[in-house]
């Protein structure tokens, strides 16, 4: 009886609890979002690929058009009405809904075969790339045929190619852009005049060729020739017009030509920073950028440079997971910048809603094209608020900055966002001021100085009043490890007598090789992390010193051996001793020239890069010059010889790396098995 009652009161405490928990979501309803299940990566200004928070969040899926399915569809136009229209291409016609899935019509149904592509025009006439009917079908608004459009009767269109459209678009003047099968001349374009003239091709790719196959084909017979892989250009896969009349192209396999913005030229005017390998799709979106999809599901965010935004999404693994996708076959933008993406595979539409924080990025962008530059930091400034290591918002605000004319500001974004350009347009400015202020002071200061040298000159000549100075600096000059570091000015300008002091005369000694090394990682250490911003490799706050010294230290005493072994059996003269002291002291130009190196990286501008690698180019070429010379001379070997030796040295040195590698393969296993019996023996004895 007494568990009776104990059962009844916890189910009526249950139902109080869960009474009370359903009247606070009552009261207090809570918004429930999934998190998308992909993540979002943008590139950062050192060029690398960088997790941030999520632009596009899935938002529906379109698998039905009202009662309709689709079957392989292959293309998609969203229009300014605010309609769908999808080549359905397994059904054989044109389905068009609204922005939810419910059918308005189909277009089409009885005369298209194969119909691969739709693109549709202001007034509602509808263009139909249909690929086995070998035509560009034309329908008014209401879905009747008006005008068929076959292969241009035309020489120039080449009487041994085919007429297969795939894809169209079509430019305001009424002319039409039709993507081909197997044509690797470009883009067709047709007017609509006369029935359909032929106008040209239009964008073409470029076929790429390496070095070895234009040898390959100069050496090579006919016969030879007519063998190798045919080098042709490949056809785009897809296009997409904007409201300016530009073309946007993607190309698979074409890497960094893969997504083209073509004017009315044919001349590209982007350059991505991150190219799909395998793109289905493009199309142009609502504030100069453009977005790309891949055939696996990935969709790329470009601006209008081809600065890569976002890029976000993935391949369906079977499981149907809202905004994964299988087979991507066209992209789609609405007026509230959603994006519509249709899967052949799936046969449906996945649409994806931008986040604020892509909404408000979006201002920025409109804004900053529209050359409001003020305007645009309000929306950026929210944009960093969410995210301060978004490297693009940094530029662009860094930008507007540099508009103003705020240039210090300009140059602290570019700093952040590591942006080249803006940094050397804001620092050409301030420098150029800060010069016409300090000319003049600068040029006094340099004048009093040559005076008060003179003068200092003339008394001390007069009155020794400097004498002690001078004395001490005999005395520091005369020291015995002094003379043999200063001796490395000599060794660079005359290295064959600087040779034969290390070997026959004792110039030198292990202490001050020691010592100029130091010198050399020390001047390297400090260019490498501390060089000026334009000309700086590494990324901010990483340091690896240790690395760094153990490096060079490894590449050093690795090349000494490696020498001192070949030329040991090749008859040289040289000792471990006198090779390893010309070595380091070959590096005595990077002594000399480098702390100029170092400041003038400090204030040159990106036009003036140009100085800093000619003068890396100048310092290494000199180090070779010396460390080839030293080889010859300290070992007494003629040229020939001396190439052979060197030859015999990389030789050697790659057989080391390679023992090296093998025996840190064989370490790791060995510490791997001792690890693993260790933890068979814990378990084994429970401890």
């Amino acid at each position: 009886m007494r568990l009776k009652m104990r059962e009844k009161r916890r189910i009526l405490i249950a139902c109080l609890v869960l009474a009370f928990t359903f009247l606070g979501l009552y009261l207090n309803p809570l918004s429930v979002h999934a998190d998308a299940p992909y993540k979002t990566y943008t590139i950062d200004g050192y060029g690398y690929v960088t997790q941030t928070q999520t632009a596009y969040m899935p938002y529906e899926t379109i698998t039905r058009i009202s009662d309709l399915s689709l079957s392989s569809p292959s293309d998609m136009m969203i229009t300014k009405d605010e309609k769908i229209y999808i080549a359905d291409t397994g059904n054989k016609r044109i389905v068009v809904s609204d922005m939810q899935g419910n059918l308005i019509t189909t277009i089409g149904e009885g005369t298209l075969i194969t119909p691969k592509g739709v693109y549709v025009t202001e007034d509602g006439t509808v263009y139909v790339a249909d690929r086995d009917a070998k035509s560009i079908f034309v329908f008014d608004e209401k879905g009747s045929l008006q005008t068929t459009y076959t292969k241009p009767e035309h020489p120039l269109y080449g009487d041994g190619l085919d007429f297969l459209p795939l894809k169209i678009v079509v430019n305001q003047a009424g002319n039409m852009y039709i993507v081909c099968e197997s044509n690797t001349n470009g883009v067709v374009q047709i007017s609509p005049t006369d029935g359909g003239t032929f106008l040209g091709y239009f964008g073409a790719n470029f076929a790429s060729a390496s070095v070895g196959d234009m040898i390959k084909r100069l050496v090579l017979t006919d016969a030879q020739r007519a063998k190798m892989v045919s080098n042709i250009p490949s056809t785009p896969d897809n296009l997409s017009i904007d409201e300016k009349g530009l073309i946007y192209t993607v190309t698979r396999g074409d890497q960094d030509d893969t997504l083209k913005k073509l004017n009315i030229a044919g001349k590209n005017l982007i350059s991505p920073d991150a190219y799909e390998e395998i793109p289905a799709a493009v199309v142009a979106g609502n504030y100069e950028n453009v977005f790309v999809a891949s055939t696996l599901g990935y969709i790329y965010e470009y601006n209008d440079q081809g600065e890569l935004l976002f890029v976000f999404g993935g391949s369906d693994d079977g499981r149907q997971r809202i905004g994964l996708c299988k087979t991507v076959t066209a992209l789609g933008v609405d007026s509230k910048d959603r994006i519509y993406v249709l899967d052949s595979d799936m046969n449906q539409i996945q649409i994806f809603e931008p986040t604020e924080f892509t909404n408000l990025l979006h201002d920025a962008l409109y804004l900053f094209s529209k050359g409001k530059y003020t305007e645009s930091k309000e929306p950026l400034a929210q944009v960093l608020e969410m995210n301060s290591l978004f490297d693009y918002a940094n530029m662009a605000m860094g930008r507007a900055y540099n508009q103003e004319e705020n240039y210090e500001q300009a140059l602290e974004y570019a700093i952040l966002a590591k942006d080249f350009e803006g940094y050397s347009d804001a620092f050409w400015e301030i420098r150029n001021v800060w010069i016409r202020r300090n000319l003049v002071p600068i040029l006094g200061f340099f004048l009093g100085f040559l005076i008060l040298v003179k003068v200092i000159k003339e008394i001390q000549k007069r009155k020794r009043t400097f004498q002690k100075l001078v004395d001490f600096k005999t005395k520091i000059t005369n020291l015995e490890l002094v003379k043999q570091i200063k001796y490395g000015f000599y060794f660079i300008k005359h290295p064959i007598d600087g040779c034969y002091g290390i070997k026959r005369e004792g110039r030198t000694s292990m202490l001050s090789s020691n010592v100029i090394l130091f010198l050399f990682m020390v001047l390297y250490i400090i260019n490498k992390y501390l060089c000026g911003f334009l000309v700086k490799t590494v990324r901010e706050g990483r340091y690896e010193i240790l690395s760094d010294i153990g490096g060079i230290l490894i590449i050093l005493i690795s090349l000494t051996a490696c020498n001192y072994l070949v030329c040991t059996i090749n008859e040289g003269e040289g000792r471990k001793k006198q090779i390893y002291t010309s070595f380091v002291y070959s590096l005595f130009p990077y002594l000399v020239m480098m702390p100029f190196i170092f400041l003038l990286s400090h204030v040159i501008t990106y036009n003036e890069v140009f100085l800093i690698e000619f003068a890396y180019t100048a310092m290494y070429v000199w180090i070779v010059i010396l460390l080839v010379m030293s080889i010859q001379e300290i070992n007494n070997y003629s040229f020939k010889e001396t190439v052979k030796v060197i030859a015999l040295t990389f030789f050697t040195l790659l057989i080391l790396a390679l023992l090296v590698f093998i025996i840190y393969i064989l370490w790791s296993q060995v510490f791997d098995f001792i690890l693993a019996i260790g933890g068979e023996v814990v378990y084994r004895l429970g401890l």
